[in-house]
């Protein structure tokens, strides 16, 4: 179906996403040949980030995912209408629309009814760096740039769990077993303490790397989300913890 939609020069489309029940604009967004694909495929929204230039599972940090009900193609085949039922908020402000402030002349300047409600700066996951709050400063390699692509990773990991690709790494993994992941968790704890001790700084980085994915893969096989880890980071922020008695 790829063939019939007319992706511009960047091989983007526009894509308007509508609440499938209320007929609400919740976002507009673009994709690409990958992302309409994922979008196909998982049945839930996936789009193309400008600003990150990255894959972007709609609301797989949040949990506010969309369901795919119907996908239009316009009469110029150059923008799509993905209608969903939204799983919660659709703009990473908490609104339920994105489209929550009236400029026209006379009005309010947001509509009382779906006033996005203030967040932390640390809670600011999905949104554009452009609309970020202005004390946040999102910059290359940012603790935000590892979320998205720990997420990126993880929905692949589910992924290869369901197909296991013959040859795949991963498959193997979850082909051996719990026993078998949870043993290279620990080997690779263990090589990230010895490389803390005794490499230089990308080494130690490498051994991080190999440490989050089986991380990710043992979150896939017992079934715990990035979204249940963010909660318990979450619900600590800011809370002291007891010292150690040791």
């Amino acid at each position: 179906m790829t063939e019939a939609i007319r992706f511009d020069a960047n091989g983007l489309v526009p894509v308007v996403i509508q609440d499938a029940t209320t007929n609400e604009v919740l976002t507009l967004a673009y994709m690409n040949a990958a992302s309409y694909q994922l979008t196909c495929e998982t049945g839930e929204v996936w789009l193309w980030s400008r600003s990150r230039q990255s894959l972007w599972h709609k609301g797989a940090t949040s949990g506010h995912t969309q369901r795919v009900v119907d996908m239009r193609l316009d009469c110029d085949s150059d923008a799509l209408v993905v209608r969903v039922e939204p799983r919660g908020p659709a703009c990473h402000t908490g609104a339920t629309s994105c489209f929550f402030q009236s400029i026209l002349p006379g009005s309010a300047t947001m509509d009382q009814t779906d006033k996005a409600p203030p967040i932390p700066a640390a809670q600011v996951s999905e949104g554009s760096p452009s609309i970020a709050p202005p004390e946040v400063k999102l910059v290359p390699h940012s603790a935000l740039e590892l979320g998205i692509l720990l997420d990126e990773l993880y929905a692949l990991i589910r992924e290869r769990q369901a197909k296991r690709p013959e040859g795949a790494y991963t498959t193997y993994l979850f082909t051996a077993g719990l026993d078998k992941i949870l043993k290279k968790v620990g080997e690779e704890a263990a090589e990230t303490i010895i490389a803390a001790k005794n490499e230089p700084r990308m080494e130690l980085a490498a051994e991080m790397a190999d440490l989050l994915y089986h991380l990710l893969v043992l979150m896939v096989a017992r079934d715990v989300t990035p979204h249940d880890v963010a909660e318990i980071l979450r619900s600590r922020a800011g809370k002291r913890r007891p010292l150690p008695t040791e």
